[in-house]
């Protein structure tokens, strides 16, 4: 199979973040940079490895240790204890050993590929990138660029990280190659671009939850609430057992300035498949409250049954006391919002709002010095968790994009 036609893009550079474009809210644009953070780690949904397929049949640690005592300079003892290693995720132990191969056989591809791998897996970005470069110059595969992008991205330069992995595409369109490549373009805000990628993806791997869940990050990330929710539930669809889509989900839907048609039916399966996960009663009892019609107390009191069942099976889920107590408060049950406030807050003392909120509830209480610390607390939180956002933001270069048809070069989100 091979990419039916070229990227209507190209990435000519990179610049520091602007807050030019992109979402009309800061609170928006952080659940856009969150989703980028969790689409990042999405795993393949058929649960197994190269690494766990290439450990399979192999001889025991003790056995292979024993075969290295015995024969020190061989060559295939050090690297099958290596490679025994590696695909175990001990990459400093695994390193030596191969290191020891490559010195006997430099020439052997496979080992010097491994050793990349390690390396990269250590934290040695450097020496990773070292021994990719070798490989590429005997000889040019896909699995070298893919890898070629990931050490280049960790050593800062998503310029050249990018362009690796539109060539991994180029020679094998795999699922892995394309979610490379999108999520590299999503994590430096060409999220137009990104879009693009992914949806070439999802068209050749329609069975890829993973791909679909990044497809509706991206569409997210460009304020299409409604086209980001399709995909997302379409991804849901394929696994139902599965919770990640409907993590999205969730978070989508909260971040939308409307109800999204298809969310509430997901969700609610989300609880039928998973009784028993925190999650799942959260955020489908935030669902429900905000398409209930106004008036409608029956959907208000489901949301609330959800939200305490949430606290029952998990006493860290500091979201669902916080919206317990917003519902207290409501009804000026400023006690019982009290000490779902303070709840929120023991769950987690870095919840701006739960602060606020407390405080707010001090206030109508006539406990004016307690509302004092709360509402300090919350403006030394949100300057903190300011400071943080902004650090990280300008940690993150953006790319610059040239379309067809278009002069110059521009910053996209």
């Amino acid at each position: 199979m091979e990419l039916a036609d070229k990227p209507n893009f190209t990435i000519a550079g990179v610049t520091d973040w602007t807050a030019a474009g992109g979402h009309g809210s800061d609170s928006t644009l952080r659940a856009s940079e969150a989703l980028t953070r969790e689409t990042l780690t999405l795993k393949p949904g058929n649960g197994s490895s190269a690494a766990a397929v290439a450990s399979g049949g192999k001889q025991s640690e003790g056995e292979l240790r024993a075969a290295l005592g015995k024969a020190p300079e061989s060559f295939a003892a050090n690297r099958q204890l290596g490679e025994l290693y590696l695909h175990a995720g001990k990459y400093r132990d695994a390193i030596p050993l191969l290191e020891s191969s490559y010195r006997i056989d430099a020439a052997d591809r496979d080992n010097e590929y491994d050793l990349a791998v390690a390396c990269k897996g250590a934290g040695d970005f450097a020496a990773a990138r070292a021994h990719v470069r070798n490989l590429l110059a005997h000889a040019q595969s896909a699995d070298l660029h893919r890898l070629a992008g990931e050490v280049e991205e960790q050593l800062g330069d998503p310029l050249a990280a990018v362009h690796e992995f539109e060539q991994a595409v180029r020679m094998e369109p795999s699922e892995q190659n394309y979610f490379e490549w999108g999520s590299e373009l999503l994590l430096h805000r060409a999220v137009w671009q990104a879009q693009e990628v992914f949806g070439k993806g999802a068209e050749a791997y329609p069975k890829s939850a993973r791909m679909l869940t990044a497809l509706g990050t991206a569409f997210f990330s460009s304020a299409l609430y409604d086209q980001a929710a399709l995909r997302v539930c379409d991804a849901s669809d394929l696994n139902p057992a599965s919770p990640e889509p409907y993590l999205f989900l969730g978070k989508i839907e909260m971040s939308s300035p409307d109800p999204l048609t298809c969310v509430e039916p997901k969700l609610a399966r989300f609880v039928r498949e998973q009784p028993a996960n925190a999650q799942a009663n959260y955020l489908y009892a935030m669902t429900v409250l905000k398409h209930r019609q106004p008036g409608d107390e029956k959907a208000v009191e489901e949301a609330e049954s959800l939200l305490k069942k949430a606290v029952t099976l998990d006493a860290r889920c500091s979201e669902a006391y916080f919206q317990l107590g917003v519902l207290s408060f409501s009804r000026r049950d400023y006690p019982q919002a009290i000490g779902f406030f303070a709840k929120a807050v023991e769950a987690n003392p870095q919840m701006a709002e739960a602060h606020y909120r407390l405080g707010m509830a001090y206030d109508r209480t006539g406990e004016a010095e307690k509302a004092k610390q709360e509402f300090q607390l919350h403006a030394e939180i949100k300057k903190q968790q300011a400071a943080k956002v902004d650090r990280e933001r300008r940690e993150v270069k953006q790319f610059l994009v040239i379309q067809p048809g278009k002069q110059g070069e521009s910053p996209v989100h």
